[in-house]
């Protein structure tokens, strides 16, 4: 049976492996699908892969052997440039110029891609009330925002130029908890509403269940290699002893999804 365009795998792994020389291997034997409009979240502890396999799709890293595929072409046939500007990539320091005001910053790839004055003008207000932000902060610099301000702004910068994929590499971990907590909901709901391809690093489980919980999935990383993939339901269900140590270490696991 054919997969429909809607779940049709915009990311194929294909039995991918890295390694920094030849005695030690960051990821081996990685085979997974992206589908289409879904949130895979990387859950996994330090050193575990889940960064590695980011950079892999936006070809910051190409595989040792096997092949990585972005819209079913290997991102070693892709120019580089282009690839990068069909995927936004928010990461935990957000990464924001500091010496641009947060509009010059939302419209960088757009200015980049020569949109016009005024449409990158309404792009940016347009993102920064999508994010929850007042357009009136885009005539401020970096430094004179909170931390949870530059993150929702450099969430806005990831969406600027509308791509189909996002990477987002432990965005939120640097937020207070009660920051954190916000942001985390607010982004499920945006996702549920403009439905991108996102591929979510974190060694949270609580946050992972969380994003997971409106249709997405898991994949559990160790030791470089990819576990198993589940739904959030199936996670908590799961028998592999590592999933087990998990849920042990996060206690009331079970009642995650809920909130």
């Amino acid at each position: 049976m054919r997969e429909s365009p809607e779940n049709a795998a915009i990311i194929e792994f294909d039995n991918v492996r890295y390694a920094v020389d030849s005695q030690r291997d960051l990821l081996r034997g990685l085979n997974l699908q992206v589908r289409r409009g879904e949130t895979l979240v990387l859950l996994g502890r330090s050193g575990s892969g889940k960064t590695t396999t980011l950079k892999l799709i936006n070809c910051l890293l190409v595989p040792s052997s096997g092949e990585v595929r972005v819209e079913g072409r290997s991102t070693l046939a892709w120019d580089p440039i282009q690839l990068r500007r069909r995927i936004g990539y928010v990461i935990q320091e957000v990464g924001l110029f500091p010496h641009f005001t947060v509009e010059r910053n939302v419209g960088l790839v757009p200015g980049i891609e020569g949109w016009p004055r005024e449409r990158i003008r309404e792009r940016v207000r347009e993102l920064l009330l999508l994010v929850g932000l007042d357009p009136q902060l885009g005539s401020r610099y970096p430094r004179e925002l909170s931390g949870g301000q530059r993150q929702r702004v450099g969430v806005a910068r990831a969406l600027a130029a509308d791509p189909p994929i996002l990477l987002m590499d432990e965005p939120f971990g640097a937020l207070d908890p009660i920051t954190r907590s916000e942001i985390q909901h607010e982004f499920l709901a945006l996702e549920q509403r403009l439905k991108k391809t996102v591929v979510f690093v974190t060694h949270d489980l609580r946050e992972g269940l969380l994003l997971a919980s409106a249709g997405g999935r898991i994949g559990l990383f160790e030791a470089g290699r990819l576990v198993g993939v589940y739904t959030a339901e199936e996670f908590l269900r799961a028998g592999d002893p590592l999933v087990a140590e998990y849920l042990a270490a996060f206690r009331g696991g079970d009642n995650l999804i809920a909130g």
